[in-house]
C-alpha cells in the first residue's frame, strides 16, 4: 500500500502517516491551493476504501480521515505495541536459532531466512547486512566449512552483499552436486566391474567343477569294470 500510494502521489502517503493537509480558510474563502489540499485528502481516503474488502471497509467506514483509517487497520492486523513486541521476540528467537536444514538447498535456506528478516523489518527491527552475512555462514552445516573459510578469507564480510554471498554458495552447491554425481558413477562402474569379475570367476569355477565331475565318472566306470573282472 505504501509503494502504491507513493507511486500515485508521494504526498498521499504523507497524508496517511501524518494526517490530512490543513485548510485554515473558511469555505467561502477557499482558494485553489485550499481546494487542492482537500482533493488530496479525499483521494487518500478514496484509495484506501476502494482497496478494502467489505469486511475491512465496515471497520473503518466511520473514520473521518485517511490517517484514522490507517491507524485502525494497523491496530486490527498488527495489534498493540505489546503484541508487536511479542512478535518481534518470536522472530528474533527464530533468527538466532536459524540453521540450514538437512536436505535443504541454498535457495530454500535463503528464502526461509528472508522470510524471517522481512518479518522483522516490517515490525521495525532490522539487522546490518554484515551481521546477516555472518549469520548465514554460521548456519551452514560442517560439510561447508572449507567454503565458509575461503569466503571469510577472501572477502570483507562487513561490506559483502547478501546477493554475492548467495551466488557464491549456489555456485559451490552446483559443483558439489556435480562431483557427487561423478563419484556415484565411478562407484557404479566399479561395482559393475566387480560383478563381471565375479561372474567370470563363477563361470570358470563351473567349468572346473564340470571337468572334475567327468573325471570322477570315468574313474568310477573303470573301477566297476575292474571289480567285475576280478569277480569273474
Amino acid at each position: 500500500m505504501e509503494f502504491f500510494l507513493q507511486g500515485l502521489d508521494f504526498q498521499l502517503w504523507t497524508i496517511i502517516e501524518e494526517g490530512d493537509l490543513k485548510v485554515t480558510n473558511s469555505k467561502e474563502k477557499w482558494r485553489d491551493e485550499d481546494k487542492k489540499k482537500l482533493s488530496q485528502n479525499s483521494k487518500a481516503k478514496s484509495i484506501l476504501c476502494c482497496s478494502l474488502s467489505k469486511k475491512e471497509f465496515n471497520r473503518i467506514s466511520a473514520c473521518k480521515s485517511a490517517k484514522e483509517m490507517w491507524d485502525k487497520l494497523r491496530l486490527t492486523h498488527e495489534g498493540t505495541d505489546k503484541v508487536m513486541e511479542t512478535r518481534i521476540d518470536i522472530l528474533v528467537a527464530q533468527y538466532e536459532r536459524f540453521q540450514m536444514q538437512s536436505g535443504e538447498s541454498i535457495s530454500q535456506m535463503y528464502s526461509h531466512f528472508i522470510d524471517i528478516t522481512n518479518g522483522l523489518a516490517g515490525l521495525g527491527k532490522t539487522y546490518e547486512t554484515g551481521d546477516m552475512v555472518r549469520k548465514i555462514l554460521r548456519s551452514l552445516p560442517t560439510s561447508w566449512t572449507p567454503k565458509v573459510t575461503s569466503i571469510e578469507e577472501a572477502n570483507d564480510l562487513q561490506r559483502m552483499s547478501l546477493e554475492k554471498l548467495i551466488g557464491s554458495l549456489m555456485a559451490h552447491e552446483i559443483n558439489m552436486e556435480r562431483l557427487g554425481e561423478s563419484s556415484c558413477k565411478k562407484k557404479h562402474s566399479n561395482a559393475l566391474k566387480a560383478t563381471e569379475d565375479t561372474s567370470k570367476g563363477e563361470s570358470e569355477s563351473d567349468k572346473s567343477n564340470a571337468s572334475s565331475e567327468d573325471e570322477e565318472a570315468f574313474l568310477f566306470r573303470r573301477l566297476q569294470c575292474i571289480l567285475a573282472k576280478k569277480k569273474y
